[in-house]
Order: C-alpha cells, then structure tokens, then sequence
C-alpha cells in the first residue's frame, strides 16, 4: 500500500520531540517524548530550556524518549553545560534500556546524574533536612 505525503508528514510530526515543562519553584521538570534527533524541534527544546531562570533543579525525564541521535545526546551535553553555568543540578529520569546503553557505550553515563522520577522528585518532600534538599 502506497502512503500519500500527507499521511507520511502526520506520522512524522507525530514523531517529533514533544515536551511539557512543570515548574515548582526553583525545580523544573520536564517530560520529554518522542524522539531526540536533529531538527528543528530538538533546536527549539534546547532554546526553551535555556529561558528557563533562577533553577536550582532541572529534572528531564526522558521514559517517553523513542530514539536519539549524535544530535540529542549533544543537545544533553550543552543542556548540562547551560545547567552548570547557572548553577543548576541536572537529572536525567527514567532513561528507556536502549538510551541507557547508548549513554554507557558514549561513556556518558559518568556525566549525567540518571535516577527515577521517585528518587528525583523526594528533592520536593516538605520537612527535608538540607542534607538531602539537592537532588
């Protein structure tokens, strides 16, 4: 069966990296799907979290994340980069497997703080010693 182009463009805009952006505070958390290649969404992901201010945590949870590229691992790496120049922690959430071993394999892993949601969200918990307010 033969897909008419327009068919093609929705499932590849459906595709797309999508992402929703929470904020608490000095705590931002943002849930990440689809896919981390390079393009025009990945440039306007980036450029969105970079306008976020006055972080102290930026959480991307990336379960939802179906593939990535050299392209969205640079994008991690300059997000990081962006989060230590402005004094923020960054936490990658909920990695699927296949992005897991992609970050090992890239040796990665070593660079990125990767944890569950849970783990990362108990930053929030109210009567939190100091000791355990940074995620």
């Amino acid at each position: 069966m033969i897909k008419s182009a327009e068919m093609l463009t929705t499932e590849v805009k459906s595709m797309e990296l999508h992402y929703e952006i929470e904020r608490l505070q000095d705590v931002a958390v943002v849930r990440c799907a689809g896919r981390m290649v390079r393009g025009a969404s990945l440039d306007a992901f980036r450029r969105r979290v970079e306008q976020l201010d006055r972080l102290r945590v930026l959480v991307l949870d990336l379960s939802d994340i179906q593939q990535i590229d050299a392209g969205g691992l640079g994008t991690l790496l300059l997000i990081r980069r962006w989060a230590v120049q402005n004094s923020a922690r960054l936490k990658l959430v909920n990695p699927p497997i296949f992005l897991r071993r992609i970050l090992e394999a890239t040796k990665l892993s070593s660079v990125f703080e990767v944890s569950s949601l849970k783990d990362a969200l108990n930053i929030l918990r109210p009567g939190c010693s100091p000791r355990f307010a940074v995620a």
